[in-house]
């Protein structure tokens, strides 16, 4: 008799819990296919984008140059920071390729800095001064807002958030620095920053290779960005790649984090997030690190890029928040570029502030008896290092925060944008 009203009891607890999973089992099927939607495939072996060249390659000193030049942002305080690093890329490749450096500032250039980075270049140093008007608020932004925003930005601790020149930099490289007079003959850039440090050998020109094999953006590092630096920035550009029909690529599904919230408690989640689209996804705050990129420049130039800028322009992100180029170029090129075009400098030995890559020497593929190279110093090699003699101080490294750059070398697709010069 105990055991039958116990049965009973059992029977009548168990019977709402089974009714709750039952209503529950479709949004969890639901939130599992509308991950599933955004899941990025391991790609083939034979189509991972490796290294261009594994170890040294004595340098084709004969072969015809890109229209490229390395170029570097930086202001007449800055001479020993940007001598360094004019002598470290001089070392490790352009003593041998000799491409022109283009330096920018927003004041006029002090002789000294001019006559000492003369006398440090291989080839030809050009000294430009940004316009006034690419340097400035534009007209469309209400100055005294923007002075107190940046101002709570910086008592806020965001980085660089307080700094009114920053945020003019992140406005400039966003858009404005493509179209600068200064660059027009050039179809590459190369992007270089004040107190960085190159480890590697590059002994081959990374202009040509990136030209041969179809490549338009290519880049060292990637890491998180700062949340509250951009909290509207992704909205924005989701909204511009909507209603511009853009399609979603793998590059795209790689940079975002989908909502585990099922439908349709997802899009109600939305509404007060600025930070989401009209769905609940997100993106996840992974980003190319910036202060290296190899790209064409075509594709900053193009009417959908410039247009994608003037539409961010707009809202005034890079003043009332503190938009940074890094996060505006990744997400446009993960919105408007085949994944296969995207290159990263794996073999590549670079340092920026405590960030850096170093990816040790390739076995059997040093070239010690090379004489444009040098055979006066002895490179340890390490089992699966890609680089050319690089100087690592023991730190063998792929990046910081290794997770976020494996999910933005991960996607290889078929997709092909409808622009055809991307073609």
């Amino acid at each position: 008799m105990a055991l039958r009203r116990l049965s009973r009891a059992v029977r009548r607890r168990a019977f709402p819990i089974f009714v709750v999973l039952t209503l529950l089992f479709p949004f969890v099927v639901e939130m599992l296919i509308h991950r599933t939607k955004w899941t990025v495939p391991l790609p083939d072996p034979k189509d991972v984008d490796g290294p261009f060249e594994t170890g040294c390659r004595e340098p084709d000193t004969s072969q015809p140059r890109e229209k490229a030049a390395l170029v570097m942002l930086t202001r007449n305080k800055e001479l020993e920071q940007a001598k360094h690093s004019v002598e470290s890329i001089e070392r490790h490749f352009n003593r041998w390729y000799h491409y022109p450096i283009v330096f920018f500032n927003d004041e006029e250039w002090d002789q000294r800095f001019i006559d000492e980075l003369n006398a440090t270049v291989s080839g030809e140093a050009r000294f430009e001064v940004i316009p006034q008007d690419v340097w400035s608020f534009p007209p469309w932004i209400d100055v005294d807002k923007a002075k107190a925003s940046i101002k709570d930005q910086g008592e806020r601790g965001i980085a660089y958030g307080g700094l009114e020149g920053y945020h003019h930099m992140c406005r400039f490289y966003s858009g404005h620095f493509y179209t600068l007079p200064a660059l027009k003959e050039f179809e590459w850039y190369w992007r270089l920053e004040p107190d960085v440090d190159f480890m590697c050998a590059i002994t081959y020109d990374p202009f040509v290779e990136m030209r041969k094999r179809g490549k338009i953006y290519g880049y060292a590092q990637a890491l998180w960005e700062v949340t509250e630096s951009c909290p509207s920035l992704f909205m924005e550009m989701n909204d511009w790649k909507e209603s511009h029909r853009i399609p979603t690529n793998n590059l795209w599904r790689a940079m975002m984090r989908p909502s585990w919230v099922p439908f349709p408690l997802r899009r109600l989640f939305a509404a007060p997030n600025r930070d989401h689209d009209r769905f609940g996804d997100t993106w996840s705050r992974c980003h190319y690190w910036s202060n290296f990129e190899i790209a064409k420049m075509e594709f900053f130039r193009s009417k959908e890029y410039q247009d994608l800028f003037e539409y961010l322009d707009k809202k005034g992100g890079f003043y009332y928040e503190r938009w940074g180029d890094a996060p505006i170029h990744s997400l446009a090129v993960a919105m408007l570029v085949d994944p296969t075009k995207v290159h990263h400098f794996e073999d590549v030995g670079y340092r920026h502030d405590k960030f850096f890559q170093c990816p040790a020497n390739a076995p059997g593929r040093q070239l010690p008896d090379s004489k444009l190279l040098g055979s006066d110093s002895y490179f340890e090699e390490i089992e699966g290092g890609s680089g050319c003699r690089c100087e690592c101080d023991g730190r063998w490294t792929r990046n910081h925060q290794a997770y976020c750059l494996n999910k933005l070398k991960q996607p290889v697709s078929t997709y092909r944008p409808s622009f055809a010069w991307l073609r």
